[in-house]
């Protein structure tokens, strides 16, 4: 055996092995392009398609499996070669909760929920993707955690371990979703409670970057999130839709940024053994209404010759998403946690992300779309 072979077989033998269930997505394909940077890593990716990591899956230390999640005889193969499980596999989009229900439930708790489960079994520790959306509503301050003056809203925090977790009644599918999510949460903790699993919990504050939602008509169908909606309009030269006026606020994080956290709970696993964390940039909230404007102007900037003259127009959330739709008014993430235990800080300000995003989508979709 010649010393080069050896020397591969000692580093896959002594490399830590990631399983990232829902690899090519828009989370899942950054982490994965970021651990193969490393050298201490072996990936073995499952998702049901690879367009997002076309360019990764020759990689010597990559294997991906197209399997869905709920095939749970080819998953429980997969686990077993597994030090640490990533679960990223979920229906994320707002315009499906109050329109396909059953399918949101059953791909954000049923299906992972057995994932999770065999994670028990086999002594697998697992990093979870949960989402922000389990605080709920947030309405007015409700539910959120007062750090100075109680009349200052601005000083308004969401904590891990101690705001309350509010959602909308029963008919108000909107919340299908966050509720699914929480359950899985509580799922997860009952499990580590008593001692059957290693578990990590992550709550994402609205990750933006490349990679992200499909273009309707272009490679999907339907409605994306607020990013990919403005940046259609912005191709089409179309109006930016703000649904009810766009006064909520979201705390906006760079892709960058999150994949710097998730790599230090896979790095750090004592320090996140059994938490729960929100990764998110509190510095970079803003109302919707202030996102579509900062869209514009970096459009116009960046692109002077697309001659983007449309404008920014509100509708009804019932007219967008339909019947059933609520919304919270403001969610910012209390980070203390991950800056204690991660020494996590996001540095990627708004504008550099919105740049980068930007440039990512008319680089992709540009030559068909452009107005």
């Amino acid at each position: 055996m010649n010393s080069n072979k050896q020397k591969r077989i000692q580093k896959i033998t002594t490399m830590k092995k990631i399983g990232i269930f829902g690899c090519s997505g828009f989370i899942g394909s950054h982490l994965v392009e970021r651990l193969l940077d490393s050298t201490r890593y072996k990936i073995i990716g499952a998702d049901i398609t690879q367009d997002k990591i076309g360019h990764l899956v020759k990689n010597p230390d990559f294997e991906f499996y197209k399997i869905n999640i709920n095939d749970l005889k080819k998953s429980k193969e997969l686990l077993k070669k597994c030090d640490t499980v990533i679960s990223l596999a979920a229906l994320c989009n707002p315009a499906l909760y109050n329109t396909i229900p059953l399918e949101v439930i059953d791909s954000n708790f049923t299906q992972p929920h057995a994932l999770v489960s065999l994670c028990a079994e086999l002594g697998v520790r697992i990093i979870h993707f949960s989402t922000c959306e389990v605080y709920g509503k947030t309405i007015r301050g409700v539910a959120l955690k007062k750090l100075t003056d109680p009349e200052d809203e601005a000083n308004y925090l969401l904590s891990e371990d101690s705001s309350q977790l509010i959602m909308g009644p029963i008919n108000a599918q909107r919340w299908t979703y966050a509720a699914a999510k929480q359950l899985l949460e509580r799922v997860i903790y009952a499990y580590g409670e008593q001692d059957l699993l290693e578990y990590t919990i992550i709550r994402p504050f609205n990750f933006i970057g490349s990679r992200m939602d499909f273009i309707p008509g272009f490679d999907g169908n339907g409605i994306p999130r607020v990013i990919a909606c403005f940046m259609e309009s912005l191709l089409l030269n179309k109006p930016l839709k703000l649904v009810d006026g766009g006064k909520n606020t979201r705390s906006f994080t760079s892709i960058h940024d999150a994949i710097d956290a998730i790599v230090k709970i896979i790095e750090l696993p004592e320090q996140s053994k059994n938490q729960i964390f929100n990764i998110g940039n509190p510095n970079n909230e803003f109302t919707i209404q202030e996102l579509a404007e900062m869209f514009i102007s970096l459009y116009k900037e960046l692109y002077p010759d697309r001659n983007y003259t449309s404008k920014i127009i509100s509708v009804p959330s019932a007219e967008f998403y339909g019947k059933g739709y609520e919304d919270s008014d403001k969610r910012v993430p209390d980070i203390s946690k991950a800056q204690r235990l991660l020494g996590w800080y996001p540095n990627i300000n708004i504008m550099d992300a919105l740049k980068e995003t930007i440039v990512s989508y008319v680089d992709y979709y540009g030559k068909k779309w452009a107005a």
